[in-house]
């Protein structure tokens, strides 16, 4: 029942949009390119879901139906629903009209106007542009992004400091290596003192990463090294194994992958970066999350770390910090997490407006937020998944840099 009424809904859906064409144009050509282009991916939609095999997981084929699904599905949602209004908005003109003017019901109904349908059309060639944008150029958009931060408990010597984050590499998803080595140059660029990696390395396999590991060993070890921590994808819990033991040897491959590319891993562990004679504390927790798997130990991985130190932890989750590290009394300053990708969709318009639809659930989801002195820096990811592209959201390299001091406002 359930396929049944999503499959009228689309049917619906796919009715009003040839509407919307057919109150545009007669052009015979251009209403039979139509219905042979929409039928042909139709069908390869179908075809697409239909062979995909759990056991392998998300791939290039299944990355491109999707986005085909999306490119095909929400333009025509929206002139669903514009059209939807107008027979709404009929239907009470039908019942006036045949009250006052007519005592036939066919003679009585407006109408369909060919106005509204042009406008349903223009609207919806946005959303459809912008999907085909996200695709072709929008997923490979790097953005360096730049933040400051002041806290007075920062160690002298560790005054300008800087970090720069990535997270989400997702590498099975990707498909331009020109695009990555691009990437990856802009990471060197910054000749930050720290590099810091929050996870997800592969959407699932440890092999989608192996064509891509010269490439990430490319990024040069700076001043105090480069660290990194698990991702929920990491865990390779969202296929079918053929048996424990060969989910198993993923996850230690997919760990390996880690050392492969020079970071050094932390497992619910820490590690102390020293500067002269002063120190901060480096904490890396394994994924924890409300809704995701929660191998992360906190307090295992804060063994030996002191309220009065100044720490950097690593969580790939951001509802780790909103769920236990903002309010914990051991006073982690500062967070670095990843993981909602932004929803790769989104609008934003630096000090005016920053939306997405991952924003209603993830209280934080994107860039930086603070309460009583502690920060979160959400990094929108460096890759992409499930959708095979960004629109609004770009992939992004974080750079932060800790300075000694109070806040101006």
């Amino acid at each position: 029942m359930r396929l049944v009424f999503i499959g009228v809904i689309l049917l619906l859906i796919e009715l009003y949009a040839f509407q919307a064409i057919k109150t545009v144009t007669r052009e015979r050509w251009i209403l039979m390119t139509y219905q042979v282009v929409s039928f042909l991916a139709f069908v390869y939609i179908l075809y697409g879901f239909s062979q995909f095999d759990r056991r392998v997981g998300q791939n290039s084929h299944s990355l491109f139906t999707i986005g085909l699904l999306l490119l095909m599905l929400v333009p025509k949602l929206i002139i669903a629903i514009i059209l939807l209004g107008e027979d709404i908005f009929r239907m009470f003109a039908t019942i006036i009209n045949y009250f006052t003017q007519s005592d036939s019901i066919s003679d009585s109904i407006p109408g369909r106007r060919k106005f509204i349908s042009q406008v349903a059309l223009g609207i919806a060639a946005i959303p459809f542009t912008s999907l085909l944008y996200g695709m072709t150029k929008g997923k490979y958009n790097y953005k360096v992004i730049r933040q400051t931060l002041f806290f007075p408990d920062l160690p002298e010597s560790f005054d300008g400091m800087t970090i720069t984050q990535i997270s989400d590499v997702h590498s099975g998803s990707f498909d331009n290596p020109e695009k990555i080595e691009y990437a990856i140059d802009l990471v060197n660029q910054q000749k930050s003192d720290l590099i810091l990696f929050t996870g997800d390395i592969v959407n699932t396999h440890a092999v989608e990463m192996h064509p891509w590991i010269d490439t990430f060993r490319k990024i040069e070890t700076p001043k105090f090294g480069k660290f990194s921590v698990l991702g929920n994808h990491d865990y390779g819990e969202y296929v079918e194994w053929p048996s424990n033991a060969a989910k198993e040897k993923n996850f230690q491959e997919i760990k390996d992958l880690y050392r492969q590319i020079d970071f050094k891993l932390l497992l619910n562990e820490n590690f102390r970066i020293k500067n002269g004679d002063d120190e901060i504390a480096l904490i890396g927790v394994e994924n924890w999350g409300v809704k995701f798997k929660q191998a992360g130990d906190l307090n295992k991985a804060s063994m030996g770390v002191s309220k009065e130190d100044f720490k950097i932890l690593m969580s790939h989750d951001p509802s780790h910090w909103n769920s236990e590290v903002q309010h914990h009394e051991n006073n982690y300053q500062l967070t670095l997490s990843g993981h909602t990708h932004g929803l790769q969709f989104g609008i934003e318009i630096p000090g005016l407006l920053q939306w997405s639809p991952v924003q209603y659930v993830y209280k934080q989801w994107a860039g930086l937020y603070e309460n009583m002195g502690r920060y979160i820096y959400v990094n929108r990811g460096f890759g992409f998944h499930a959708y095979p592209g960004r629109v609004g959201i770009w992939p992004e390299i974080t750079v932060i840099q800790l300075k000694k001091g109070e806040r101006v406002a």
